[in-house]
């Protein structure tokens, strides 16, 4: 049986744990799918004539990132329809587990470095500079450093 729920077996609990990733990726999918889009419509903007060369390198980091995480976040129906009908559930949750962490590592990056591009663009670089480290320790501190410590907790209370 499984040791989340009372009376759940082994592949009733694999079978949940997808579901919930599925459900928690479909909340991220369209955030990143609209900064994806936005960012491959930029070059053909008037304006993106004018960007120097330093900002068109953090621009295609900016695409790379959220290129990495559309397939990072994506990776879990492809690897689901791979496998469908083996009986590998309980892989495919822990596969795509990692798909949707790395998912997220790139999203919160090309969060960041796009915000870091239009802001320097409106702002100028100093203000960006401010503005994108600010916005980069609160994604690591909301997508990393609370949940790291919360599960320290929680375990340390468990006995763990």
């Amino acid at each position: 049986m499984g040791a989340d729920r009372p009376g759940e077996s082994e592949a009733e609990r694999a079978d949940r744990n997808f579901v919930e990733l599925l459900q928690e990726l479909r909340v991220v999918q369209t955030g990143v799918q609209i900064l994806f889009a936005f960012l491959l419509t930029m070059p053909f903007q008037s304006r993106f004539e004018g960007l120097g060369d330093g900002e068109r390198d953090v621009y295609v980091l900016a695409v790379l990132l959220a290129a990495g995480a559309v397939l990072c976040l994506t990776a879990p129906v492809a690897y689901h329809r791979a496998l469908f009908r083996m009986r590998l559930k309980d892989d495919l949750v822990t596969i795509a587990g990692r798909f949707a962490i790395a998912g997220l590592a790139f999203l919160g990056a090309a969060i960041v470095t796009s915000v870091g591009l239009v802001l320097d663009v409106a702002l100028g670089p100093g203000a960006s500079l401010t503005f994108t480290l600010v916005l980069g320790a609160a994604v690591l501190t909301v997508w990393l450093a609370m949940p790291l410590w919360t599960r320290r907790e929680h375990k340390k209370h468990q006995g763990h």
